[in-house]
């Protein structure tokens, strides 16, 4: 018996070999893209691990030697391919979806399947009412968001007449938390300490489990899951808290009517009014509601978090935004229409994400099938293609002096003829892909970008800030693609003095 498993275990293990090695031999007839770093069998995963560590270095390596010719990197399982040029990132843009796919990459990534369940990949109606429902609604939902703005700050951070630090991470998260929760739920619940932690670490979980699930043979999957993962947990916490909030609603309309008296109009209840069959339930609405959370908290806060940091390492940028925000809501008030005026303040949140941004790699899909593109470089199926910053936003073709920051960049280049609406800040263009380009452009960027604004400009108006080390910047952490600001680091904060 114990003979008869040795020989099944070296019969397997040989088996995985042959396949691994006829995957890998496929893979080299089938590509003329160099690689950075070694393509041997196993080998190449040393690739994978320095792309965990120093992607970012990484990239600029391969832009620079094979200057702006597609090259590739190995990542966990698969080839990852970069195309910089202008012509192959719009070719990349036109792929069709059957092609290179975007909802591919973000399943596989994240194993959505997995950790918010296949309704998720399979019915997003979820994405009209947050492309267009919600742009729509900004306008009557502005002063509910900077009133929660208001109350967070003051909550989160004292306005003292002495220095007073925060870890500033964590406090843009918290208020970033509560705003977005106040437009997604309403009172009381987006000050609720527990729901509070649900939807901040409701992201951190899914993302940890999805990349450890992502790794491993996809037979082990289930099982891994019911092992390590907390998600399931975190949408029962949600919905502990969402059920009196939904079962109240629902008695409303039974005996109201679809408009009763007092309907909220926040993103829960469009959900709810969205939802159909078994996506009506409760624990159905409240993964969609946590999935909401999912995409609007943790990219708003680094987002927010980066640029205070900048503000804070050089607050000389302070006087020209206060000057520029007191004249716009002595004539506008705080006000959706108010934003629009704010041009300095726009720009020196399209310079933070130029020069900082969420991630090193942007328009990320999944070929579906061998994709040729117009020169040549043939990407095979199952791996993956994107762009990338170094090809990008640091390109000095597109932008001059890219490595320096210019926080009035882009409010200078809407002064030129015609060029007042093309560089804001939820603008997207091959030149310029913080949001995404196309059809899988971030569509909740222009909420994101209305909460941002607002936060930094009421922060301006109400606090002096610095950082620990006058004028420096604390420095980033990257984790594979994705740029985390420094997580320790704390900001000095005291009431505005000027």
């Amino acid at each position: 018996m114990e003979s008869n498993t040795t020989i099944l275990f070296y019969g397997l293990l040989a088996s995985a070999a042959v396949v691994y090695l006829a995957r890998w031999y496929k893979e080299r007839r089938s590509t003329n893209v160099p690689a950075i770093g070694p393509t041997a069998p196993l080998l190449s995963y040393w690739g994978a691990v320095r792309f965990m560590l120093w992607a970012q270095d990484m990239l600029e390596e391969g832009h620079v030697k094979y200057s702006g010719r597609p090259f590739r990197i190995r990542i966990a399982h698969h080839w990852h391919y970069i195309v910089s040029t202008r012509q192959l990132v719009d070719e990349l843009r036109r792929a069709r979806e059957d092609e290179l796919s975007f909802v591919a990459a973000a399943t596989e990534t994240l194993q959505i399947e997995y950790t918010l369940g296949k309704a998720v990949v399979y019915n997003m109606y979820h994405l009209p009412i947050v492309r267009t429902t919600l742009p729509r609604n900004m306008g009557k939902l502005y002063a509910t968001m900077h009133d929660e703005i208001c109350v967070a700050f003051k909550d989160s951070v004292p306005a003292n007449d002495d220095w007073t630090s925060a870890p500033a991470l964590d406090t843009m998260m918290q208020i970033v938390a509560r705003t977005s929760a106040r437009v997604i739920v309403g009172l009381p619940l987006c000050r609720n300490s527990e729901m509070l932690d649900v939807i901040i670490n409701f992201t951190v979980d899914v993302v940890t489990t999805g990349i450890f699930l992502s790794v491993i043979p996809g037979f082990m999957r289930p099982l891994a899951k019911a092992t390590v993962s907390r998600v399931d947990g975190m949408i029962d916490r949600a919905l502990v808290l969402l059920r009196p909030v939904m079962d109240y609603r629902r008695t409303m309309a039974e005996k109201h009517g679809e408009d009763w008296p007092g309907k909220p109009n926040d993103m829960l209840q469009w959900l709810m009014d969205a939802a159909e069959d078994e996506e009506r339930e409760p624990r159905a609405l409240a993964t969609r509601f946590l999935l909401i959370c999912f995409v609007s908290i943790h990219t708003t806060a680094v987002t927010l978090t980066q640029a205070l940091y900048r503000l804070a390492a050089n607050p000389e940028y302070a006087s020209p935004l206060r000057e520029e925000i007191a004249n716009v809501v002595a004539e506008e008030g705080w006000s959706k229409a108010a934003l629009q005026k704010m041009r300095k303040l726009d720009s020196f949140f399209r310079e933070c994400q130029r020069m900082d941004g969420v991630t090193c790699l942007f328009m990320i899909r999944k070929a579906v099938k061998d994709f040729t593109f117009s020169d040549g470089t043939t990407v095979p199926a199952g791996s993956y293609v994107s762009t990338s910053a170094a090809a990008t936003h640091g390109e000095e073709a597109y932008y001059d002096a890219p490595h320096l920051f210019d926080p009035w960049r882009f409010s200078r280049l809407r002064e030129e003829p015609a060029q007042s609406a093309k560089h804001q800040m939820v603008n997207t263009s091959l030149e310029y892909l913080a949001f995404g380009l196309g059809q899988h452009a971030c569509p909740g960027r222009f909420f994101a970008a209305s909460e941002l604004k607002t936060m930094l400009a009421h922060l301006v108006m109400n606090y002096d800030v610095r950082t620990e080390t006058p004028g420096v910047i604390p420095p980033a952490m990257h984790v594979s693609n994705v740029v985390v600001p420094n997580r320790t680091a704390k900001v000095l904060f005291r009431k505005r003095r000027e």
